[in-house]
């Protein structure tokens, strides 16, 4: 059973979705919000699996609140708005979807069941959704060598490519780091899976070297996580 909750100020589009997941036997709704401020009281006691969020509500909006929240969210979000210029940003910071309101049944339906296969599948390849231009680019976990902060961004490191994402470095590690990523200093996370060696500097600290040839400055607080995490069990 999926706990699911919702955050909307329209008492109306509240309803519409409730009613909508009362057809789910697989669901269970846990709460519903009126406000960014009833549901940062509600989000901790309600735990749910998924929620379905407002883009624009008074005072505090659905980024902003996904903001005060701070790093990534234990949930799965699908925002629910009637403003499709919001559909980049929604991906950008880690939606399953994006219902733009009015929407009929038969879209609500696909759109649940795609994010059911989601949730019910934690070894389905995850990506990461980044603008290039005009176009939307696919980054799978699984293609990315090393992620570095840069400034209010994350540059993703993916073989030859880099690409600029939108979210923290503290974001990104909590999200990758149930998929072989693990923080190596305070401005770099590596995929495991890229790692070829540990060379010692002259300082006798290491530095991580990739498959590629690139070498990665390792602090020396995350020394002891490397070894636990690269060492078999």
């Amino acid at each position: 059973m999926l706990r699911a909750l919702i955050i909307d100020d329209e008492p109306l589009a509240r309803s519409n979705v409730a009613h909508l997941l009362a057809r789910d036997p697989a669901l269970t709704l846990v709460g519903q919000c009126g406000s960014a401020e009833e549901a940062l009281a509600v989000l901790p006691g309600a735990r749910p699996d998924l929620v379905f969020l407002d883009v624009e509500m008074p005072e505090c909006d659905g980024f902003e609140l996904l903001e005060r929240l701070g790093g990534a969210p234990p949930f799965a979000i699908v925002f629910v708005t009637a403003h499709h210029q919001f559909a980049l940003r929604a991906f950008e910071v880690g939606a399953l979807d994006y219902l733009l309101k009015p929407f009929d049944d038969q879209r609500f339906a696909r759109v649940l069941e795609r994010v059911k296969d989601r949730l019910r599948a934690p070894g389905e390849t995850r990506r990461f959704i980044i603008k290039n231009g005009g176009a939307l680019e696919v980054v799978k976990f699984a293609d990315i060598d090393w992620v570095e902060a840069s400034d209010y961004y994350s540059s993703l490191h993916a073989g030859s490519r880099s690409h600029m994402l939108r979210r923290s470095l503290a974001e990104l590690e909590t999200e990758l780091a149930p998929h072989g990523f693990q923080r190596i200093h305070r401005s770099a996370i590596v995929n495991l899976e890229r790692i070829r060696a540990l060379a010692m500097r002259e300082d006798g600290e290491y530095d991580i070297v990739l498959h590629d040839g690139q070498r990665l400055r390792m602090s020396r607080r995350y020394r002891k996580s490397i070894m636990a995490r690269l060492s078999p069990a």
